[in-house]
């Protein structure tokens, strides 16, 4: 069976992601065609970017490192849960994507951002991070208003057509992240 991380892309205090990836993981485990997992990024406290050798090396030299790398490879894609802050993506996004490579390679991502205006900048600079990894990002996306779908900019509240566009989002990972399982069984044989 198919392995989706669900990757909750801000450590902040107080924080209202958490309470969005929830939603996603409570709707997506409902599925029958994969099994999501939540990858909260607190759990893998990662300092900035300090591998002496590119990613696309694959040799890592510290132990947090290696142990990030283990936890991405185990999963066949991926759904990332991000804020907006300031037009883009979290630093801490940034930098747990920037630590590996090819982990990420041919798996497919779905993206669920939040922001004033629905995170959708945000969005869109993950989508040319995901490109240099090669990941295939897919098209539907959930964008989330702190105005709309959050009770006083804290308590997550989505409206029902935030559902449905959920759904296919997690339709569109599932069906690119089997469409990409010969390239990965391929780089798998290879390394």
């Amino acid at each position: 069976m198919l392995t989706i991380g669900i990757i909750l892309g801000s450590t902040r205090p107080h924080r209202v992601g958490d309470q969005v990836a929830r939603w996603v993981h409570e709707h997506a485990s409902r599925r029958t065609d994969a099994r999501f997992e939540l990858i909260d990024l607190r759990d893998h406290p990662l300092p900035l970017l300090d591998e002496p050798l590119p990613p696309s090396l694959g040799r890592y030299e510290h132990e947090h490192t290696r142990r990030w790398a283990e936890t991405i490879a185990a999963y066949d894609g991926f759904v990332i849960v991000t804020p907006e802050y300031n037009h883009g993506i979290p630093g801490v996004l940034k930098n747990a994507l920037d630590y590996l490579y090819a982990e990420w390679n041919n798996k497919a991502l779905g993206l669920v951002s939040y922001g004033v205006a629905g995170g959708v900048r945000s969005a869109e600079q993950l989508r040319l991070v995901a490109a240099e990894l090669q990941m295939a990002d897919v098209r539907q996306q959930v964008t989330l208003s702190l105005h709309t779908e959050f009770e006083n900019f804290s308590v997550f509240r989505p409206a029902d057509h935030n559902l449905r566009a959920l759904d296919t989002t997690l339709d569109q990972v599932v069906a690119w992240t089997t469409a990409l399982a010969p390239l990965r069984a391929t780089a798998a044989v290879t390394t």
